[in-house]
């Protein structure tokens, strides 16, 4: 914390920069200014041809095109990213080129040699064991500069477990394994690194990146944030409801809370000081919003992607479960902002500091037309990739579009080749951690199927809870916050998903409720002590005290804390296996429910709570967000008793300061 605690708070864009550079790896890249830009935007340039090639082609196998994208990511690894955060960004050292051509090497080797590797598989060589080696080394190097620690050292720890099986006590036991079938199985295999997540990410995730990278190109962020102003600048607390409607709104396009955060948060925050808020509650509104954003559909960091795979299910699948409680965690921040702005008198921006939103939608609505292609094309059926090309499609022809309509005007083209060329390069950029991340993930998911530690992990869980359910779920989601502590949203999802939510399958759940139930916990881990990278990033902003904004986040977050064990102990939260009233029933429930529990948090509903009110609103709530019919209807019995009281209340207290003010 000291570390973070030194970043200067500021809404300067160069120094926004240099906090997205020490919060998050994923911006601490190189920027040449020379000729040495021209190596990266040539290898860039050959990645996107060679990734629409092989995806509108349909001719490149699964095992070549997964070992070309680790080719390219490596070596672009390598060229951009120097070997810590401290180091200049203007050089490029002779020992990090040579680290990037053997990286690529290694796995062209697999290219090249694809046919003779396939005919002695079980029977590799001795170079072929050198080559395996060697590519994991670099490929732990990568991940170590660019994704961080974390799940380099869980994945080192899992290599660790193949080797030292015969040694360690109880369910850990196995006979263990061997360099050479530990190295070839990891390399080689689609069990191990070219497995299901670099699958994901060498097709339809690269895809969503690239569209997202030329969405982000059209100027929607600064659209998303004038809409949200629009429709809820003025009211009570203004501010912070657009700061939670703009992260809901950019999630679909970022993948990073921390970015999420930073981007918007350096217009946000700064009105919601100005309007009265203390610097702590306006670091964690943004902070909160931004994580959620992860989990907002349809694309939740690309988490989306690597779900659908995992699981064996359609992507729609995933983006219609995930869409309730992504709004029930939005709407729960979204009631703690206003009971706070009501608690302390604030007021919205003056309307005529607003944009129009008729005015705004009439002459910026165009730039919806890419998400709403891909939502219209997902939903009728159409797989992932077919629906990301034509959003790719959509966003070229905004594009060209704008700038034809510029020429006419006698203006600069506002979308040209150097932009096009900037869209790629920053599509790149954006997929290399993301490559590496579930490159990783699968060295942890091939020593889980090499040695079954995945089945033994959820068998352990469940022997120290055992059997009980909820005690069971506590210890996932202790397991999951840690897990998620510092990694990126990909790496996320499968870590989380991969160690713990066996055990939720185990005792009999519904497999893709389990696996939301860790991803959402992992998520998290980006507000929750002691790392909290985002509501680190919001108290830099807002000038506030980091772990205080943490654990206003927290609090702020609360439904994240709740969701996840309704949905799994009623999957029909997930759309599985129900009606569209029950669908509404549940909702309406639940945000009841987020009211109470926000209410006895915030010690505030429609008037000032005392403690005894804000227990039973606390137990009103939490009846209400149990997924049972006999707790809902207690519970709003009793949530319509509390709102009745504070009524009445209310209406006294305004005849007392009547009659007081007459005297």
């Amino acid at each position: 914390m000291d570390k973070i605690d030194t970043i200067l708070p500021t809404t300067n864009e160069e120094e926004m920069k240099k906090l997205m550079q020490e919060l998050d790896r994923e911006h601490a890249y190189r920027e040449h200014k020379c000729w040495r830009q021209y190596i990266t935007v040539v290898v860039s340039i050959c990645f996107v041809a060679f990734q629409l090639y092989a995806t509108l082609s349909g001719t490149v196998t699964a095992q070549l095109l997964r070992a070309t994208h680790l080719a390219f990511v490596q070596l672009l690894a390598f060229l951009l990213f120097p070997a810590t955060k401290t180091m200049r960004k203007d050089t490029l050292p002779w020992y990090d080129v040579l680290l990037g051509v053997i990286g690529a090497a290694c796995w062209m080797y697999i290219v090249i040699n694809f046919n003779t590797l396939v005919r002695r598989t079980g029977d590799n060589t001795v170079l072929d064991i050198v080559v395996a080696v060697i590519g994991i080394i670099i490929l732990c190097e990568s991940c170590r500069r660019i994704v961080g620690l974390p799940i380099l050292i869980i994945a080192l720890c899992f290599i660790a477990y193949a080797f030292l099986g015969p040694y360690l006590p109880g369910f850990l036991n196995h006979r263990g394994y061997k360099l050479p079938r530990i190295a070839t199985h990891l390399f080689y295999n689609t069990e191990g690194i070219m497995g299901t997540p670099i699958g994901a990410c060498s097709t339809f995730i690269f895809l969503f990146i690239l569209f997202g990278a030329l969405l982000e190109k059209t100027g929607i962020g600064q659209f998303f944030i004038d809409i949200c102003n629009a429709i809820a600048g003025g009211a009570s607390g203004g501010p912070a409801k657009v700061a939670v409607l703009t992260s809901a709104l950019l999630g679909t396009v970022s993948g990073s809370s921390v970015s999420n955060t930073v981007g918007s948060g350096s217009f946000t925050i700064p009105m919601m000081k100005k309007l009265g808020y203390k610097s702590e509650f306006a670091g964690a509104v943004e902070a909160s919003a931004s994580t959620g954003g992860q989990l907002m559909p349809p694309i939740m960091g690309a988490a989306a992607f690597l779900m659908a795979e995992s699981l064996g299910l359609p992507y729609i699948t995933i983006v219609k479960a995930a869409i309730i409680p992504a709004v029930l965690y939005f709407t729960g921040i979204f009631i703690t902002v206003h009971l706070e702005a009501k608690k302390l008198g604030l007021k919205g921006l003056p309307k005529e500091e607003l944009p129009k939103f008729l005015p705004l939608l009439l002459k910026k609505g165009y730039m919806l037309l890419p998400l709403i292609v891909i939502i219209v094309f997902l939903c009728s059926g159409k797989t992932a990739v077919y629906a990301a090309l034509m959003g790719i499609v959509a966003c070229l022809l905004i594009g060209l579009i704008t700038s034809f309509v510029d020429l006419a005007k006698g203006r600069k083209p506002s979308f040209g080749a150097k932009d096009l060329t900037e869209v790629i390069c920053s599509a790149c950029r954006n997929i290399i951690s993301v490559a590496i991340a579930c490159a990783m993930a699968g060295i942890i998911i091939g020593i889980v199927t090499l040695t079954g530690i995945g089945l033994k992990f959820g068998a352990g869980l469940i022997s120290i809870s055992h059997g009980i359910a909820f005690i069971t779920l506590l210890l996932t989601m202790i397991s999951s916050i840690i897990l998620g502590m510092g990694a990126p949203t990909t790496a996320n999802y499968l870590i989380t998903s991969t160690i713990t939510a066996g055990a939720i399958i185990g005792l009999g759940f519904e497999p893709l409720a389990a696996h939301m139930f860790a991803f959402y916990f992992g998520i998290i881990a980006d507000i929750t002590p002691p790392v909290a990278l985002a509501a680190l990033a919001g108290a830099a902003i807002a000038k506030a005290k980091p772990m205080k904004t943490a654990l206003n986040a927290t609090k702020l977050a609360i439904g994240a804390f709740i969701i996840p064990y309704m949905f799994v102990y009623n999957p029909q939260m997930l759309m599985i296996n129900t009606t569209a009233g029950t669908v509404i029933f549940i909702a309406i429930t639940a945000v009841i429910g987020m009211f109470g529990v926000s209410v006895a948090l915030e010690g505030y509903g429609l008037r000032s709570a005392n403690i005894l009110e804000r227990i039973l609103f606390a137990v009103g709530g939490i009846l209400c967000v149990i997924p049972e019919t006999k707790t809902d209807v207690i519970g709003l019995i009793l949530m319509l008793f509390l709102v009745a009281y504070q009524i009445i209340r209310r209406k006294f207290d305004k005849i007392s300061e009547k009659e007081v003010v007459q005297a």
